[in-house]
């Protein structure tokens, strides 16, 4: 009896951890990380070329991390992105061809069906500085100068796991500009660190994913109330990359921006002549940002979508 015993109760512990583990190993997953990486390089050495031309080296490096936290009517999306690129032309120096820090976080409580009620924050700027000219010592940016951060509440809808249109009526914006040199081409005053601007921003994220082809686009709206609201701030940024092999892919990443307190274009007359103010500046204006890298790049994903 007492055998019967021991053996009855070896066998439902046996079962019972069994179970626990069958149970443990189909507790949902909450969490989805990827960290998708790409580096790109090329060289040229000429030597006597008689044809000319210049030897030159360059790289750019982008990093783009996703962090998913979704659990019942709860979902948190954390996106980083960091890339930096640059060309060395011998002879003619080093030009910084990418340079980009940004930061997406999303909370969002389920309402009905496929729309949420949501919080947005979103914080850029660039790593290092950059300048007017190849030689020149004239900095145009560099580290929080500028740096933009925002937060928003609002409502998520998203149609598909793909797809995301936020509509945040109330949003607070902050400008930095550290470099007193740089506040006035930015927006802000000369003695002034930090500008507020409050406003709605329509923000649309997508991508499309297609056997070894993937293109995403993010696309931000945003309407100062506190000054000229007509006046919409855009960014746009695309990206596309069409896998070669296992870890060859080609890359293509544009960047469109327009924001009117960015005041970095000379004004030119009908004949091409720079206008001038009565101190003999010339007079800058705003106009549309536009930047494109294209690559061959090695690039792996880690994680799982």
């Amino acid at each position: 009896m007492k055998k019967t015993l021991l053996v009855f109760t070896i066998l439902l512990l046996n079962l019972t951890c069994f179970a626990q583990s069958e149970q443990e190993a189909k507790e949902p997953e909450y969490w989805t990380r990827t960290l998708n990486t790409q580096i790109g390089f090329s060289q040229v050495s000429l030597s006597n070329w008689a044809a000319g031309g210049f030897g030159s080296m360059s790289l750019n490096g982008y990093l783009d991390g996703n962090l998913v936290y979704e659990k019942d009517k709860f979902k948190w999306t954390n996106r980083l992105q960091v890339g930096y690129g640059f060309v060395q032309t011998y002879g003619e120096g080093f030009k910084k061809t990418d340079d980009r820090f940004i930061l997406d976080m999303k909370a969002g409580y389920k309402a009905f069906d496929k729309f949420y009620l949501s919080a947005i924050y979103n914080f850029q700027t660039q790593l290092g500085p950059g300048y007017k000219t190849v030689r020149g010592t004239e900095i145009v940016s560099d580290f929080f100068a500028p740096a933009y951060t925002s937060l928003g509440i609002g409502v998520d809808y998203i149609p598909t796991k793909n797809v995301s249109i936020n509509l945040s009526p109330l949003v607070g914006k902050i400008v930095m500009v550290r470099n007193p040199a740089l506040r006035k081409k930015y927006g802000n005053a000369e003695d002034q660190f930090v500008r507020w601007e409050v406003g709605a921003q329509l923000k649309f994220d997508g991508k499309v994913e297609i056997e070894d082809f993937t293109a995403g686009t993010s696309l931000t709206l945003f309407s100062d109330y506190l000054d000229h609201p007509l006046n919409i701030k855009v960014n746009w940024d695309v990206n596309i990359s069409a896998k070669l092999t296992k870890f060859l892919a080609a890359t293509i990443r544009t960047s469109l921006i327009y924001d009117d307190k960015i005041k970095h274009i000379e004004l030119k007359n009908k004949k091409g002549e720079v206008v001038v103010d009565d101190e003999g500046n010339p007079i800058m204006v705003p106009g549309v940002q536009f930047k494109e890298l294209s690559s061959i790049s090695f690039t792996y994903t880690f994680g799982k979508k």
